[in-house]
């Protein structure tokens, strides 16, 4: 999950998805034009054929919609070429519709009033594609051409009446689409209030949920080597693994409630793609134990342009689907060259998942519930985060499901890219060493944690200096560890820095923490420091203590030979 990241996810408004719905909106505006403005100048034509091709006015009008075409086609095309919101192209667009409507309006006489609906269309469209600001302004060009159409055309000004009603047209029904539009307006703040306020409950329970959880694990892996017999063995990792569900469980509660927030922004680089089924793989080791899993890896070389931590959770999600509902059985796990790129396969042999489920399956908290189903761990979470993250990747996830035969899972539209001569490590290589006699500086405000942290790191060798704040004397230290929050206004990233300027070098931190990691990363502001996310597997924390006490002693090395 996201916890395994070495760096974070950068932070930024979603402008993505913004982008993506003006260069909609622009596009349709154009389309729009294209069709009005052919549909309208054949109908010129016709009456101008009908007509003997007597009026000059007439002739006029169509030779000017034949001219204004290739214009509708050059504005498609340039937002096409250059998408988004450009308000002197929007100008531009609208100052050429209005006048193209007008000039038709004006010489044409009565035979030209059909014209009129192109007015009150684009008129309307412009306020429902961009807003309320444009509607306005559309409608104060509409009454501006029908006040010059009333000036020059002899058959409006000579029919009052027929002038009046589409004047008040003009007006009413913009106005009507104002109301509407304030309508919505309000009620999309309405639920965006609403959803953010959810994603702020979700990010907070899980948090405050998180810590007795850890504290509860880091207990369980103390007394576990305490010379239990078997049985107690047996249910002391019934514990571990009932514990393993749950903080699952509020990782997806804190994923999805972080890109909630609008505030996840992929950062790409090259990465080997064997390289990240790995580390899910490693990721699920207990769990495909547990489950009696096997799985088949049909490696690669292959290399790709992405967001490690992204793809990784993305494919971590899809695996443990592949666990919950298909254990016991074999997954096969492997790549596909295509023509728009790479895709990565999940394939199980599981049950397999009914048709009238499988449009549903990335809805949040959806699950596949049938008569006599056995329980599943979970909420229903890990597809809709899944869809959300491919999304934001351009990626496409497809699943097609045979009943009696398996679930196939499908990651497309990966760009391959050649052999790069440094690449992105998805996971730094781990060592096997002791940390017998690692002086750990542990800072933690939660008590049972600290007591939990303390006896476990003492278990395993280290020299622990434990305190509940930041108010304290640092003792000289070869590692910190430490939480987020320490209290008094301090966090962890103000705690590192001032033991490190007292002791005039960088020692080594990790910090473990329940909070979003992406908000915990901006604090710290280096990207050296290894974040890990509550409740924190004793493996997990043993690992990166030893991978950051090795490299330590490496550069120490390093620097005595020079």
């Amino acid at each position: 999950m996201f916890r395994k990241r070495k760096r974070a996810l950068r932070t930024s408004l979603p402008a993505v998805p913004a982008g993506r719905e003006q260069y909609d909106t622009e596009r349709a505006q154009a389309m729009v034009r294209i069709i009005l403005t052919p549909l309208f100048g054949s109908y010129i034509t016709a009456i101008t054929f009908l007509d003997g091709f007597q009026s000059t006015s007439l002739n006029a009008v169509a030779a000017y919609f034949a001219a204004y075409m290739p214009v509708s086609f050059f504005l498609y095309w340039w937002i096409i070429r250059k998408p988004g919101a450009f308000i002197r192209r929007r100008a531009l667009s609208m100052g050429g519709d209005y006048t193209a409507i007008t000039f038709g309006m004006s010489i044409g006489g009565a035979a030209l009033l059909p014209v009129y609906s192109a007015l009150l269309w684009v008129t309307v469209g412009n306020g429902l594609r961009f807003g309320v600001r444009y509607l306005v302004v559309s409608t104060l060009l509409a009454l501006l051409s029908l006040a010059v159409t009333t000036y020059f055309n002899s058959f409006w000004s000579e029919n009052p009446y027929v002038t009046l009603t589409l004047v008040m047209t003009t007006i009413l029904v913009p106005a009507y689409i104002y109301a509407l539009l304030k309508k919505v307006h309000e009620s999309s703040i309405a639920a965006q209030e609403a959803n953010l306020a959810k994603s702020r409950f979700l990010a907070q329970a899980s948090h405050d949920l998180r810590q007795p959880i850890h504290a509860i694990s880091l207990f369980t892996a103390c007394l576990r080597d305490t010379g239990l017999n078997r049985e107690q063995k047996q249910m002391v990792e019934n514990i571990d693994r009932s514990l393993h569900s749950v903080s699952g469980l509020f990782r997806s509660l804190l994923d999805i409630s972080t890109l909630d927030s609008g505030k996840v922004t992929p950062h790409f680089e090259i990465v080997a793609v064997q390289d990240v089924i790995d580390e899910v793989l490693t990721q699920n080791a207990n769990r495909t134990e547990w489950s009696g899993t096997t799985f088949k890896v049909v490696r690669t070389r292959l290399h790709v342009r992405t967001d490690a931590a992204v793809l990784t959770t993305i494919l971590q999600n899809i695996v443990s689907n592949a666990l919950k509902y298909a254990p016991g059985s074999q997954v096969l796990i492997g790549c596909r060259r295509h023509r728009y790129g790479l895709s990565i396969e999940v394939h199980d042999r599981g049950e397999g998942i009914a048709e009238e489920h499988l449009p549903l399956l990335f809805d949040e908290f959806y699950q596949v519930r049938e008569r006599g189903d056995r329980d599943i761990e979970g909420v229903g979470l890990g597809l809709a985060i899944v869809k959300r993250l491919a999304h934001l990747m351009s990626l496409r996830v497809s699943i097609r499901s045979v009943r009696g035969r398996g679930t196939s899972v499908r990651i497309a539209g990966l760009p391959m890219v050649s052999t790069p001569e440094r690449i992105r490590r998805v996971k730094p290589d781990r060592f096997a060493s002791p940390l017998e006699g690692l002086r750990v500086l542990l800072v933690e405000d939660d008590e049972d944690v600290l007591l939990a942290t303390a006896t476990l790191l003492r278990k395993w060798g280290c020299v622990v200096q434990a305190e509940t704040g930041a108010e304290l004397s640092v003792a000289p230290c070869d590692l910190v560890v430490t939480d987020f929050d320490l209290g008094g206004g301090i966090v962890g990233a103000d705690f590192i820095r001032e033991v490190r300027r007292q002791a005039g070098r960088d020692i080594p931190a990790i910090v473990m923490t329940g909070h979003d990691e992406n908000r915990v990363r901006e604090e710290l502001g280096q990207q050296d420091i290894p974040i890990l996310s509550k409740p924190v597997r004793p493996s997990e924390l043993r690992s990166t203590m030893i991978a950051l006490s090795v490299g330590r002693e490496r550069n120490r090395q390093a620097q005595a030979a020079v």
